[in-house]
C-alpha cells in the first residue's frame, strides 16, 4: 500500500505533475548503448515516450507517457516464441499480455503460466467474495473493479470482462496454469518471481507485475503514472536453463495432477550460479533457503558479500530494506571510504523495521519502547538517503543496486527477510559496466529530486517516543 508523504507539500505535488506534464515537449536525452545480449528498459525513462494502449485509460489525454513500453516489450517477446513460453509471474492483469500468450497457445507454442494464488482469480470469483474483503484485499478488488469498467459507469458488463479480464482469458484459452497452492498447501510466502523463457533462449525479468499500476498506471487515478519498474532481456541459452529449472520444480507435472509442485522452501537448496553471457558475468541464484543454510550462503548473504566488494560507490534504489546485515555490510564499507547513497520507497523507508531509518542514524521504537532487535543505527548518520518523489499512488518498486558503475544488483528479491525465507524470488548480479550505466543513469534520475533525510513526521515520532520512553 502507497503511503501519503506528510513531509511533501500538495503544491509540490502539483508541481510534479505540472513537470512530467512538460516533459512531453523538452527535449529527450540521448539514449545509451545497450549491450547487445542483455538489453535494459524503464518504464518511466526519460529519453523516450510511448502511447499507452487505449485499453487502459479512456482519456485519450492521459496516454502519453515517459519511458519504455514494458508491455510492448514482453508483447513482442511473447509474439516471437516458436517453441515454448514459461511464464512465472506474481501477478497478470494486462489482457494485451494474456491475449499474447493465448494467440501463441493456439499456434502451437508450449505455454505454461505460474501465479501467486492470491491472484489467480477472475473477475467473478473475486466478486462473489467481495463483501468479505478488508484492507489491503479491498483495495486489489476496487482497483481491479476501476481497470474492468471501461465506460466508468460503476458498472462492470460481461464485454468489459470478456476484454479485460486476463485470467478468464486464460482459462478459457485452455492455456495451462497454476498457482501455489499446486503442492497441496494454502501458498507459499509469496510466489514472487517475475520472469519469461521464450524458446529456452530468452529471459525477460526484472522488477514489474504484468499489471497496470506495475507498468503504465494505477487505475482510475489518471495522475498516476505507474510503479517505478524495470525489465530486462537476456540473451543465453545457459542461463535459460537456470530459469527453467526453477521452473519446472514449480510447475511439477502441471495443473490438476498430482501435488508434486515445489514452492517456497519446499523447493531444493541450489547455489548461486555464475554464466557467461557474452561480454557479461552473470550471477544468478533463486530464493528462498529458509533456515536450512547458514545465512552467508542465503540470497540476501550475496547481497552483502556482493556490497562488501564497492571499492568507491553504491547506490540503492528499493522498494523495501529491513535485512540489517545488508545494512552493516554496507555501514562497513561506509566507514572505509565507499560512498553511499539510498532511496526507499515512501510508504515504507520510515517504518520501524527500515533500514532507512539505521542509515539516518535513529531509531523507532515500538509500542513496548523496544527496537528492531540487533538494531544498529549508523554514526555519523548519512545525509545521502532519501526518498523519491513520486506521483500519487505510485511506488518506487525497483530492487537494484548499482556497484562501482561496473556492477548491478537486481531481480524481483526484495531486500527483506520474507524474500530471503518464505518467497519465490529471482536475485541477478550481472558485471558489465554497458548495462550498469543505464541502471545508474535511473538512480540518478529519482535522486535528482529526492527528498532526503529525516522527515517532518519521523521527527515527531522521535520526539514523542523521547517522553514516552525510558531513556
Amino acid at each position: 500500500m502507497k503511503l501519503s508523504l506528510p513531509f511533501l507539500p500538495l503544491a509540490l505535488l502539483s508541481l510534479l505533475t505540472t513537470a512530467c506534464q512538460r516533459s512531453r515537449s523538452a527535449p529527450l536525452p540521448p539514449p545509451l548503448p545497450q549491450d547487445p545480449q542483455i538489453q535494459v528498459y524503464f518504464n518511466q525513462a526519460e529519453h523516450q515516450h510511448y502511447e499507452m494502449p487505449n485499453r487502459y485509460s479512456p482519456k485519450p489525454e492521459t496516454l502519453q507517457r515517459p519511458g519504455d513500453n514494458l508491455e510492448a516489450i514482453l508483447e513482442t517477446a511473447i509474439a516471437s516464441a516458436t517453441q515454448s513460453l514459461d511464464v512465472a509471474v506474481q501477478e497478470l492483469r494486462l489482457p494485451g499480455l494474456a491475449q499474447a500468450l493465448v494467440e501463441r497457445h493456439r499456434a502451437g507454442v508450449k505455454v505454461r503460466v505460474i501465479v501467486e494464488h492470491q491472484y489467480n482469480q477472475t473477475w467473478e470469483e473475486w466478486s462473489a467474495q467481495a463483501k468479505q474483503l478488508e484492507g489491503r484485499d479491498r483495495q486489489r478488488y476496487e482497483g481491479f473493479r476501476t481497470f474492468l469498467d471501461r465506460d466508468g459507469n460503476g458498472q462492470v458488463s460481461a464485454q468489459e470482462i470478456n476484454q479485460g479480464d486476463a485470467i478468464a482469458q486464460l482459462r478459457r484459452a485452455g492455456v495451462p496454469l497454476l498457482d501455489d497452492r499446486a503442492d497441496g498447501s494454502k501458498g507459499s510466502g509469496l510466489m514472487h518471481h517475475k520472469f519469461l523463457v521464450v524458446d529456452g533462449q530468452t529471459i525477460l525479468t526484472g522488477s514489474a507485475n504484468w499489471t497496470p499500476s506495475g507498468i503504465h498506471q494505477e487505475p482510475g487515478f489518471s495522475e498516476s503514472r505507474g510503479n517505478v519498474n524495470h525489465l530486462i532481456r537476456l540473451e543465453s541459452q545457459p542461463l535459460a536453463q537456470q530459469f527453467i529449472a526453477e521452473f519446472k520444480g514449480m510447475w511439477g507435472d502441471g495443473p490438476g495432477g498430482k501435488t508434486d509442485s515445489v514452492f517456497g522452501v519446499k523447493k531444493p537448496v541450489r547455489s548461486p550460479q555464475r554464466i557467461t553471457v557474452g561480454a557479461s558475468s552473470v550471477l544468478v541464484t533463486f530464493s528462498p533457503t529458509g533456515k536450512r543454510q547458514p545465512w552467508t550462503q542465503s540470497t540476501n548473504g550475496l547481497i552483502a558479500q556482493t556490497v562488501a566488494k564497492a571499492e568507491k560507490q553504491v547506490d540503492l534504489a528499493l522498494f523495501v530494506f529491513s535485512e540489517q546485515k545488508i545494512a552493516d555490510a554496507l555501514a562497513i564499507r561506509r566507514r572505509q571510504g565507499v560512498e553511499v547513497r539510498a532511496l526507499i520507497d515512501p510508504g515504507f523507508a520510515f517504518r520501524d523495521y527500515s533500514e532507512g531509518l539505521d542509515m539516518l542514524g535513529v531509531a523507532l521504537k515500538r509500542k513496548n519502547c523496544r527496537v528492531e532487535k540487533d538494531n544498529r543505527p549508523w554514526s555519523p548518520a548519512l545525509t545521502t538517503m532519501g526518498v523519491p518523489q513520486l506521483l500519487p499512488k505510485d511506488s518506487l518498486h525497483h530492487k537494484f543496486a548499482v556497484l562501482d558503475g561496473r556492477a548491478v544488483i537486481t531481480g524481483s528479491h526484495n531486500w527483506s527477510k520474507a524474500a530471503n525465507e518464505k518467497n519465490d524470488e529471482t536475485l541477478l548480479v550481472i558485471e558489465n559496466p554497458t548495462v550498469a550505466a543505464h541502471f545508474q543513469r535511473e538512480f540518478d534520475r529519482l535522486y535528482r529530486d529526492a527528498v532526503l533525510g529525516i522527515p517532518v513526521g519521523v521527527q515527531q515520532k522521535l520526539a514523542e517516543q523521547k517522553g514516552r520512553c525510558p531513556s
